[in-house]
């Protein structure tokens, strides 16, 4: 049996040995990142874990020796678990608890890479009375120390739901009434200062370079777009969403 081990390089943590990777499976999987193994291992003890990581969605990938070393200095079996660095809120708790929220709009990233920028935002959310973040499984920032240190704490209080697809999950927000506002330029948005901003809502940002994949944006009831009374490229998504989140927050004043 292994003990919780800190990677004090990138301040990642990791659960190691084949009881405690299971249990933690087994009781909490959506505190999981993903599970590394070492390649070519084939035993019975890694193939429930593997099992587990299918049944809760968790991903999994085979490791070398040398990697999985890095990862953990010490005796780890073979397996290690990277955790994440606080609880996230189911998704459906989420919709039921945020219209009772001071501003009950919820932000969604769209495969956000910075952490930075997931921190920044989650700041903004949590201090202007928004009910919570949903963010990607894949392809999004890593939501570790890095981010919630930028975030001056404020990812410790702020419900975040982690989605393995958020075309999905913006079709739940629509079930449960949200109107989905999607902060984008197309030529039918709206200036968000004129826009008529309803909740309760959710606001779609999007990738640092791509922004809102179309499959996502589909969904949107709205697109919003912030105009600039000077010729510039853009914004960085932590500052557009901090100006559209206020604009909504200014409503309610």
């Amino acid at each position: 049996m292994q003990d919780n081990g800190r990677d004090k390089k990138d301040s990642k943590i990791y659960i190691v040995g084949n009881k405690p990777v299971k249990e933690l499976l087994l009781e909490s999987p959506q505190k999981v990142d993903f599970v590394a193994f070492r390649k070519g291992r084939r035993d019975q003890a890694m193939e429930e874990i593997l099992d587990l990581c299918r049944t809760g969605n968790v991903p999994y990938k085979s490791v070398s020796a040398k990697d999985l070393d890095y990862m953990y200095r010490g005796n780890h079996q073979g397996v290690a678990a990277r955790c994440a660095a606080l609880d996230y809120t189911p998704l459906e708790q989420l919709l039921e608890q945020a219209p009772d929220a001071p501003l009950p709009l919820i932000v969604a990233l769209d495969q956000v890479q910075d952490t930075g920028n997931v921190g920044v935002l989650a700041r903004t959310v949590h201090a202007l009375g928004g009910a919570g973040l949903i963010v990607c499984q894949h392809h999004g920032a890593y939501i570790g120390a890095g981010a919630v240190r930028s975030s001056a704490g404020a990812l410790n209080k702020l419900p975040v739901a982690k989605v393995g697809n958020l075309a999905n999950a913006m079709k739940d927000c629509v079930n449960y009434d949200f109107t989905i506002y999607c902060a984008r330029m197309t030529p039918d948005s709206d200036n968000v200062y004129t826009a008529n901003l309803q909740t309760p809502a959710v606001l779609l940002l999007g990738n640092e370079e791509k922004g809102v994949r179309p499959g996502v944006a589909k969904f949107a009831h709205h697109s919003l777009h912030i105009p600039f009374l000077r010729e510039f490229d853009s914004l960085n998504v932590a500052q557009a969403g901090a100006i559209i989140v206020s604009e909504f927050a200014r409503r309610l004043v």
